[in-house]
């Protein structure tokens, strides 16, 4: 599940561009975005509908959250975990103090994931919460462009010409919104198997997400390709 690609963008200092490629069993669906309270706080996210929980979305603490499935390595799968990393995806984005929630969230029988996270509330931060099933590891990352590729779905290989593709994309167009998702709609040698869009089918890329904080606001831009349905929304939280 999932494909994230992450760059700081330069005309704004909180700015940032931030775009997911959910790949997801096509038995799951999915509601579109919209503004849901949660905890006290105002989130906006994609709704997995088995769940309840999100693999993406933005708070008012000025927080974006993305996850995928799987850490570092493949894992073996339990029939049954305590609770749905969706869920653990929307405590972290309206959770009031981020570092208390890396060291201190009970992750005790959670799936194992890869966790970004964007934190603007007082100055910009990356950060990479890795949980594989018995240790969390967290990362503050550097202040440049990033790809994740989702261990359980892609063997090494594959991701490194993810990664070779990405630096050719910012050799040859740089990075904007409008060419990263165009690498996410496309990116890729017609491989159905690990280009940016796959269709392994029982298995497909389901929707591409990017959120862009710019000086003047934050984009939440949202695609479904079960109904290419597109829906843009530009928020504003109270802080």
């Amino acid at each position: 599940m999932c494909t994230i690609t992450l760059v700081p963008h330069p005309d704004s200092m909180n700015g940032f561009i931030l775009t997911s490629n959910r790949d997801e069993a096509v038995s799951r669906t999915t509601l579109p975005p919209k503004k849901e309270v949660y905890k006290g706080k105002s989130l906006f996210f994609p709704k997995d509908e088995q769940a309840g929980g999100t693999w993406i979305g933005v708070s008012e603490n000025l927080r974006c959250i993305c996850l995928m499935n799987g850490a570092e390595k493949p894992h073996v799968r339990k029939p049954e975990y305590r609770k749905s990393r969706g869920v653990v995806v929307k405590d972290f984005l309206a959770g009031n103090k981020l570092k208390e929630l890396f060291g201190n969230y009970d992750l005790d029988d959670i799936e194992p994931f890869t966790m970004i996270v964007v934190d603007w509330h007082n100055g910009l931060a990356f950060y990479e919460l890795l949980w594989d099933g018995n240790n969390r590891n967290v990362t503050k990352l550097p202040m440049k462009e990033h790809i994740w590729s989702s261990s359980p779905l892609y063997s090494k290989e594959m991701k490194a010409s993810r990664v070779k593709w990405f630096k050719d994309l910012k050799e040859s167009e740089g990075f904007s919104s409008e060419t990263l998702l165009d690498f996410h709609h496309k990116g890729g040698e017609g491989n159905k198997q690990f280009d940016l869009i796959i269709d392994r089918g029982f298995l497909k890329t389901q929707s591409i997400t990017q959120v862009y904080n710019s000086p003047k606001e934050l984009k939440f831009w949202y695609k479904s390709l079960i109904t290419k349905e597109v829906t843009e929304n530009f928020l504003q939280f109270k802080t």
